[in-house]
């Protein structure tokens, strides 16, 4: 016999993910921020930063 899913711990564990995927953003952008009162990246660098957050996160379980 099969198991019941168990949507609430299916839930938590996309939650969990979501609150990841958010921190590690709001951290590059923190990094960016810094490096760039620093004078070590020039401001379009930000703009790259953001991109390559967003074809990392796009696998989508392809």
């Amino acid at each position: 016999m099969a198991r019941k899913p168990n949507y609430g711990q299916n839930r938590a564990d996309v939650n969990r993910a979501k609150q990841a995927r958010k921190e590690a953003k709001l951290e590059a952008l923190k990094d960016a921020v810094a490096r760039r009162k620093l004078g070590e990246d020039p401001p379009d660098a930000e703009a790259d930063a953001e991109t390559n957050l967003k074809t990392e996160g796009e696998s989508h379980g392809q």
